[in-house]
């Protein structure tokens, strides 16, 4: 068994392996099990193994590096043009072994445990912020079905939970109900602003979160969130590569000769690329209010553009920046400071 190339199509407790040699001839084709899968890859002589970059790949990828094997994650995206007809796992693996051999393949890098661990800590404050916002928005729809209404914000939510504290004029089945709905709600604000408190604690100790953090625009949260799903950045060749990849370039669909350019991809990472389109609306709101303040190309963007179309701008510079402060390891300085 001389295999170079492995495709490995994993999956919670099954694994299909297709591996090839130098030739490209077939050399194994084995469907494995968890434990099997294990003891398979620790006895494997070293090789390439390449596998879709998705859930528990990461895990994987450390794991069979582990093992002495060279990884290779792959976008899915990348592997579905080399599935043949009539999908199996086997054609799967086979799949990826031919993307993982083509020279101009771009692989993703593999994430550390601390890295993964930064990224649970954010998808827990977001999700526990979703359940905090779908009860608030719950509690506000039953209560206007009985002509009871305030307004947006905790402000207003404070006047609901006033009323409904008092029952003034409201049915018991519903103040009942609505009481049961609201118990959850103590628990979640208090649990939101812990995570928070790790997260900044982890900006403080982290260099390269500090510097990010000093960028206009660029907070606690998009810092920790930036070097949490990048790390130093170094898979990147330049910054318009880490704004692609976030999804802030035109997409394009070009042939013919003649290019055709459209809005923004959207494509990559959701989050950061809406941590950025945060931060640089209130940059670009303030230099809108305040022009002695703003930057001369803040000021040109805003003449000729629309409001939302200068936001999305500002937001790729930001990733540009963000990229340069992160992988030359020096401190932010503005334009004019610097020269």
């Amino acid at each position: 068994m001389n295999a170079t190339t492995i495709g490995l199509d994993i999956a919670k407790n099954v694994f299909q392996v297709h591996g090839e040699d130098a030739a490209g001839s077939v050399v194994i084709q084995k469907r494995l099990g968890r434990k099997g899968m294990m003891t398979f890859f620790a006895k494997l002589p070293p090789c390439l193994v390449a596998l879709e970059a998705c859930g528990t790949a990461h895990y994987w990828g450390r794991t069979l590096r582990a093992f002495g094997h060279e990884v290779r994650l792959i976008p899915a995206a990348y592997v579905k043009p080399f599935v043949k007809r009539n999908k199996t796992d086997a054609r799967d693996a086979a799949a990826i072994c031919v993307a993982a051999s083509r020279p101009d393949m771009r692989p993703v890098a593999i994430k550390s445990e601390e890295q993964q661990a930064s990224r649970a800590l954010e998808r827990s404050r977001d999700l526990l912020i979703k359940q905090r916002t779908q009860l608030m928005n719950s509690l506000r729809a039953m209560l206007a079905e009985f002509g009871v209404v305030a307004a947006q914000g905790y402000r207003g939510f404070a006047e609901l939970r006033s009323r409904l504290d008092s029952g003034e004029g409201l049915p018991e089945t519903l103040v009942a109900t609505l009481r049961v709905v609201l118990a959850p709600l103590d628990g979640l604000t208090p649990a939101i602003e812990a995570l928070e408190d790790r997260i900044k604690a982890v900006v403080k100790a982290d260099p390269d979160m500090r510097r990010l953090s000093r960028i206009p625009s660029v907070g606690f949260m998009t810092a920790h969130a930036v070097v949490a799903a990048v790390g130093d950045g170094r898979q990147f060749k330049s910054g318009r590569d880490f704004a692609a990849w976030n999804g802030m370039t035109p997409r394009e669909n070009s042939s013919a000769g003649k290019r055709r350019t459209g809005g923004v991809s959207r494509q990559g990472d959701s989050r950061l690329r809406k941590l950025f389109a945060l931060g640089a609306a209130t940059l670009m709101r303030n230099a809108r209010s305040r022009q002695d303040r703003a930057t001369q190309w803040q000021r040109g963007i805003l003449a000729r553009r629309p409001m939302k179309v200068a936001v999305l701008a500002q937001a790729a510079k930001t990733a540009r920046i963000v990229w340069a402060v992160l992988t030359s390891g020096e401190e932010y300085a503005p334009r004019s400071v610097a020269a």
